[in-house]
């Protein structure tokens, strides 16, 4: 079932689907104010409009995949902000529905045209790490503590997978997951949910070799290709010069798809919260790896913190020699 679905994507894709860019990016560019516990999350309680147009222009620029804003959003976190439970899980439901809305505009304006040069984009529900809840650097580090064990993830994850799955999307992407223990935690709450929306699950890496954790990817993938809830295995939020080698390396421990959206090269700080420039890539370079990686066996390709609707397009015109508007 999780497969058939990725297969046909990518199909229609030309074998190589475009994921769309960096969220928080774009929002700060539409004028979002984001320095906020809840990040680009924060937009769901009184921006829809901001979060719509951004979907909107990663489709324009040739996203095949639109990952909703629910990173960050989690129903502790919107507790904490002092809203009811039932408000929290009322934002995440929302975070599906304005990806939906903007794909099914999208997808309408586009049969309008006389040669469409688009085909019609899937909705993947974000999921964020604990560390990404936490928001103290964590998910950087895949450092959780000596108490956090395998159900306590479980449970931090239970209710807004639940709540997300029951909004319809088309995937779930769990992003940026940093250690081993909580892809087993997911791999397992998929199962006893019994999740039926195929799933992702992408892992984060500061050396190209290991999970932030240190941890090593072979342990992890072992957990993933046991599981047939999970379609589709990847990096993100990774350096860009490390995702070929790691495409190589997933080639030969797993037949998933494989998924890579790195970042623009910068280098965040977690702790101070701002971006180091310390080895930025220009959308030239992004896209030229962008071919490289679908090359290497890559069959959905995006970007994650700091790239842009102009990054999306020209890793769109690279791999299909299509541009957007």
């Amino acid at each position: 079932m999780a497969g058939g679905v990725v297969e046909e994507l990518v199909k229609r894709a030309g074998g190589c689907a475009v994921i769309d860019g960096g969220f928080a990016t774009q929002l700060e560019a539409l004028g979002a104010d984001i320095n906020d516990p809840l990040w680009s999350a924060a937009c769901l309680i009184t921006k829809h409009n901001l979060i719509k147009e951004v979907h909107l222009q990663y489709l324009e620029a040739g996203a095949d995949v639109i990952i909703s804003s629910s990173y960050q959003a989690t129903i502790p976190g919107f507790l904490a902000r002092g809203l009811l439970i039932e408000e929290a899980e009322g934002l995440l439901r929302t975070s599906v529905h304005l990806a939906l809305e903007a794909r099914d505009e999208f997808w309408k304006s586009t049969l309008r045209k006389s040669k469409p040069v688009y085909s019609r984009a899937l909705v993947a529900a974000s999921v964020g790490s604990y560390g990404a809840y936490l928001a103290d650097g964590s998910e950087y580090s895949g450092s959780y503590g000596d108490d956090i064990t395998v159900e306590k993830l479980k449970d931090f994850h239970r209710r807004r997978l639940q709540v997300l799955a029951s909004a319809r999307p088309d995937l779930i992407a769990f992003e940026a997951i940093p250690n081993k223990m909580e892809a087993q935690a997911l791999v397992e709450l998929l199962e006893e949910e019994d999740i039926q929306v195929p799933s992702w699950i992408c892992f984060s890496s500061v050396d190209g070799k290991h999970l932030c954790s240190g941890e090593s990817f072979e342990d992890c993938l072992q957990i993933i290709n046991a599981s047939e809830k999970v379609a589709i295995v990847g990096v993100n939020c990774t350096p860009p010069q490390f995702v070929e080698g790691i495409i190589r390396e997933f080639k030969k421990q797993t037949e998933k798809a494989i998924a890579v959206y790195p970042n623009s090269g910068e280098v965040w700080d977690g702790r101070a919260k701002r971006w180091l420039p310390v080895e930025c890539f220009g959308r030239k370079s992004f896209d030229v790896m962008a071919r490289r990686w679908q090359e290497a066996g890559a069959s959905l390709i995006g970007g994650c913190c700091r790239t842009t609707p102009a990054t999306i397009r020209a890793v769109s015109k690279a791999l299909k020699g299509r541009t957007g508007h």
